[in-house]
């Protein structure tokens, strides 16, 4: 074997342990730097711990010392209030014992005042029980004198004052109605001067016939045609009567229905202007003018409407209040009397401060139902009731149309306008043409309602029937009476005529005393 790998062995051995050796060498040095590094960070550290300590002594010394100052600034503190309030506890106490002494004076005082009292209580008793006895033995002499008991005596003093009394109410009565109606009465003579004198419109009373001016007297002739068929035909297509008479240039149309007269009069104005006539063209013109009539109701319900200012109705009303200017009553236009009741109404309210714009629709629409009483059954209220109902109209609308004509009561000071307008529309001189017979009936009424009362001498209805002067006998009618007599004549006259307007009740008595001197 060679002894180089004999060698090798103990070769490789020896740098094993010289590694080794070396090995740990090395670690020595680094144990030892780990442990100065270590020796030096714990130095480090007990050096910053105890720095840490000081300063956390200090600051806990100085915040003791601070909680200290603001402990002994609390307790000052504390102790002034303390003080004071040991000074208002004190002034209280004063205070409490000024008062226990006032009220112990006033309760000595009390019961002073309280002994008084009662001696005065027993003194008042006693002279209540002479005063008493004295009574007694009065009444007694006086009834004794009088030969009355005492409830017989009282009951005559009460029925003494009892009349006195109800003569005293009367008369104040009777003063504050007549100061309450001299007020109203001047008041409304106010509002319905100033409302009437701005509304002064001309009247025309509606007559029952209608003339077409014609070219010449030899249109007549056309007109009437062979055997009369022309003029029948238009009298039976327009329900009228025609009248050819001496009349020149002129054919006079007759019917007591406006709206059928207005219709032969443009049907007749067109055929003469066309000169065709015969009655298949009679016929023809006849139905263009039906039919153009409807637009005419419903311009001249717009043109109402618009002169009225009432905006908003429905177009079925406003046609209706269009046919209105076809409709008369008592010889007044249907249209112009609801116009001027709109006009009145609402000048009425503007005065009075009331709603003027409702006012002018029921004055609008108050006698509505006058359009269609040739077409349904029924008085024209009850009509109106329904129309009005049918297109939604207001309550307060409703109840205008109705007040005054089915004894309904007015529900709005606008309704009761509404009626006051009316009843001057109709009373204006000249606005209707009553019948002569009618008129002369309501005022023998009126006299012999008057004259049915007892201590009624004489009466007269004057004024066209708006006033009735009454002349009493004094010496059956005292003043009191004639007060009362007045009142139960016109409330009787309200329930038994009808009549347009007022009607104003006026008893006149009078005491006349006549001596000569000789």
């Amino acid at each position: 074997m060679d002894p180089i790998w004999l060698l090798l062995p103990s070769g490789l051995a020896v740098g094993l342990a010289v590694g080794v050796a070396l090995q740990k060498v090395l670690t020595d040095r680094k144990i030892g730097g780990a442990e100065e590094r270590v020796r030096r960070v714990l130095e480090d550290g007990q050096r910053e711990a105890e720095t840490v300590r000081k300063a956390a002594e200090l600051e806990a010394r100085e915040t003791a010392l601070k909680t200290r100052a603001e402990l002994d600034e609390e307790t000052r503190r504390r102790q002034r209030e303390v003080a004071q309030i040991e000074q208002r506890i004190s002034q209280k106490d004063e205070q409490l014992t000024r008062k226990l002494d006032q009220i112990e004076r006033r309760i000595a005082d009390y019961e002073a005042k309280e002994r008084g009292l009662l001696t005065r209580e027993r003194e008042i008793l006693d002279k209540e029980a002479r005063l008493s006895s004295a009574l007694d033995e009065h009444r007694r002499k006086l009834e004794a004198i009088a030969g009355l008991t005492a409830e017989e005596a009282k009951r005559q003093l009460l029925a003494s004052m009892e009349e006195e009394a109800r003569r005293e109410a009367q008369l104040l009565a009777m003063r504050l109605e007549e100061e309450a109606r001299e007020t109203a009465h001047t008041k409304a003579k106010e509002v319905l001067a100033t409302t009437i004198q701005r509304l002064a419109p001309d009247y025309t009373v509606e007559t029952v016939v209608s003339i077409v001016d014609l070219p010449s007297d030899d249109m007549k002739g056309r007109i009437i045609g062979r055997e009369g068929r022309n003029i029948r035909a238009l009298e039976q297509l327009t329900g009228v009567d025609l009248i050819v008479d001496d009349t020149p240039e002129a054919v006079i149309i007759s019917a007591y229905d406006p709206y059928r007269r207005e219709i032969a009069r443009l049907a007749l104005k067109t055929l003469v202007a066309d000169g065709r006539i015969h009655p298949a063209r009679i016929e023809e013109v006849v139905e263009k003018v039906k039919k153009e009539m409807e637009q005419h109701l419903k311009e001249e319900g717009e043109k109402a409407c618009f002169e009225v200012g009432v905006p908003g109705l429905h177009p079925e009303l406003t046609k209706l209040v269009g046919r209105l200017k076809f409709r008369t009553s008592y010889g007044q236009n249907c249209l112009q009397h609801s116009k001027e009741v709109a006009w009145l109404a609402g000048m009425m309210a503007a005065e009075i401060g009331a709603d003027m714009k409702l006012a002018k629709r029921m004055g609008l629409l108050h006698d509505i139902g006058k359009a269609l009483t040739h077409e349904q059954d029924g008085s024209h209220p009850e009509l109106s009731l329904q129309v009005l109902t049918k297109y939604n109209e207001s309550p307060q609308v409703i109840n205008a149309a109705l007040a005054g004509h089915e004894n309904v009561e007015p529900m709005t000071i606008e309704a009761v306008l509404t009626e006051a307008a009316d009843g001057i529309s109709a009373a204006r001189p000249g606005a209707r043409r009553d019948v002569l017979e009618s008129y002369i009936k309501r005022l023998a009424k009126l006299e012999e309602i008057a004259m049915s009362y007892k201590g009624v001498e004489m009466c007269y209805a004057i004024q066209a029937g708006r006033e009735l002067r009454i002349m009493t006998k004094a010496d059956v009618v005292s003043d009191l009476d004639a007060h009362q007599l007045a009142k139960d004549i016109s409330k009787r006259i309200e329930a038994e005529m009808q009549y347009p307007g007022h009607i104003k009740v006026v008893v006149i008595r009078e005491t006349r005393a006549v001596e000569v001197a000789r």
